[in-house]
């Protein structure tokens, strides 16, 4: 009964905290909305391509023309434009002072095609459209050496030369989704500031000697300390998690029990944290410079800011050794390809140095003759 008492007094006396309520939701609720807005961008994967011309001289005959002529109609179904050069007319000068994306020469001995460097998308575009009709021509050919009726019929059939295919589009945060998990991760390890006040802050306030005076044994004030300090944080962190759900529309997936388990993981490394440090530095103030200067470089190599992709050499081993990196890949795991077997490397790893942590505030709290 008496953890309890001191956990509610715990959660209480944060909340009525009005600079704990604006650092821990205000402050990563603002940077969701200015990092996701202004990053956009960023996180754009998607290319724009404008209608695509191309120049092209027929001097072939029979089924190549006729083919041909077939395909260039189609394809304007899809934004590409074929235009026939007039005699006088340099194709390959016309591709390269950028009038036209390509230029086609026909013949009966085959089709030659001349891109422009300086459009490397539309002239892919052109060559596997290209591509796509050489091969169906050849396949017509030998049709019509077997059987001359079905040939026609084989072209008439010619269906679609270009598909816009999406790939994984869905599958790929936003910025606004991005952001949410990192700074929400972020937040709950500086948690690790208010933890490092659970005991530090009754020695301060000349407390501790009336805490230890009262029939309340040690270890349930250290018990009731920590609950309290986990209950705060995961409460303002899920609550920035619902904000960001329901107000910004972020994504946090249909396993989002889960997703909040991880998180909770965070808390409690980032309470352990803090307890931990107060605990092994000699002042209150060193204390917390350790964690302000631990946090931020966690942070950075973490991905918190923008993404970062480093998996080779000494910027790569520091990456794997942040929280905030094994904990939000995990979380992203879960969200955007449903690999729920990511939540447990991640929780496993929050717990076990929480709990050495924790081992080391306890043995420190024996140590102490007072709190």
């Amino acid at each position: 009964m008496n953890i309890l008492n001191i956990a509610r007094k715990e959660i209480l006396s944060s909340f009525r905290d009005k600079r704990t309520m604006l650092f821990m939701l205000a402050f990563p609720i603002v940077l969701i909305v200015i990092l996701g807005t202004a990053l956009t961008n960023a996180f754009n994967n998607q290319v724009s391509v404008d209608d695509i011309h191309i120049l092209y001289k027929d001097q072939s005959d029979g089924e190549l023309s006729q083919g041909f002529k077939v395909f260039a109609k189609e394809a304007r179904k899809s934004g590409v434009y074929f235009k026939k050069a007039l005699n006088d007319m340099d194709g390959k000068q016309e591709v390269k002072k950028g009038r036209y994306d390509g230029y086609v020469e026909i013949d009966n001995s085959g089709i030659k095609l001349y891109k422009s460097d300086q459009t490397s998308i539309e002239g892919s575009i052109i060559q596997g459209m290209l591509s796509a009709f050489t091969n169906k021509y050849n396949a017509v050919s030998e049709i019509y050496k077997v059987n001359p009726k079905q040939a026609g019929v084989a072209f008439a059939s010619h269906g679609d030369y270009m598909k816009e295919t999406s790939i994984n589009s869905a599958n790929k945060p936003s910025s606004i989704d991005y952001y949410s998990i990192m700074m929400t991760t972020l937040i709950a390890l500086y948690g690790a500031l208010n933890a490092s006040y659970l005991i530090r802050g009754e020695r301060t306030r000349k407390t501790a000697d009336r805490l230890l005076a009262a029939p309340i044994h040690k270890g349930e004030i250290f018990a009731g300390k920590l609950i309290g300090g986990i209950a705060t944080n995961a409460l303002c962190i899920f609550t920035v998690v619902a904000i960001s759900k329901f107000l910004f529309k972020a994504n946090w997936g249909e396993h989002i029990g889960i997703v909040l388990a991880v998180l909770f993981t965070v808390v409690l490394l980032a309470v352990a944290f803090g307890i931990g440090i107060s605990y092994l530095a000699k002042t209150g103030e060193s204390a917390v410079m350790i964690i302000n200067v631990l946090i931020p470089l966690v942070a950075f190599f973490g991905g918190a800011y923008f993404p970062i992709d480093v998996a080779e050499g000494l910027p790569g081993l520091i990456t794997n050794f942040s929280p905030i990196k094994w904990s939000s890949e995990a979380m992203m795991k879960i969200i955007y390809t449903n690999d729920l077997a990511a939540a447990l490397p991640a929780i496993a790893l929050n717990i076990g140095i929480s709990l050495f942590l924790l081992l080391i505030a306890v043995v420190g709290l024996r140590r102490r003759e007072g709190l």
